[in-house]
């Protein structure tokens, strides 16, 4: 057996890790939703000279909203538009047939925003990143 790390493993090294995975998952759990099930969408806010000023990555897989990231401008924070965008993402989540909401936040950034808006905290991670915590939080849709 022969161990490599390696910062570069070719196309085809890759779709066979997740190949073999995606076949493990559906030989234990059989009636698991197949890989090409994903959507990933995003929520965009524009200004009115049609600048983005915030958005939401995501995608929805296993039942689950998953929050990749959420970003407003400066000039939009405070402003209730966050709210406006995760209420659309939730929105287009449920309408896929999600039942569950999932984010990762860290200590510097919306914890609190999420649990304003329903969200629970799971676990959270300390000193990830160095000095600071993450935090995993859910919400039933």
């Amino acid at each position: 057996m022969k161990i490599e790390t390696t910062l570069s493993a070719t196309e085809e090294e890759r779709a066979l890790l997740s190949e073999g995975i995606v076949r493990f998952n559906h030989e234990v759990v059989p009636d698991l939703e197949p890989e090409s099930a994903e959507v990933r969408f995003f929520v965009l806010a524009r200004n009115d000279a049609d600048a983005l000023v915030g958005g939401i990555r995501a995608i929805c897989f296993w039942n689950a909203l998953h929050i990749e990231l959420l970003w407003l401008s400066p000039e939009c924070r405070g402003t209730g538009l966050g709210s406006e965008l995760l209420k659309a993402a939730e929105a287009k989540a449920k309408s896929l047939g999600m039942g569950l909401a999932l984010v990762m936040t860290t200590s510097w950034q919306a914890k609190p925003f999420y649990e304003k808006h329903g969200y629970v905290l799971l676990s959270t991670i300390e000193d990830l990143p160095k000095g600071h915590s993450s935090h995993h939080l859910q919400k039933r849709l």
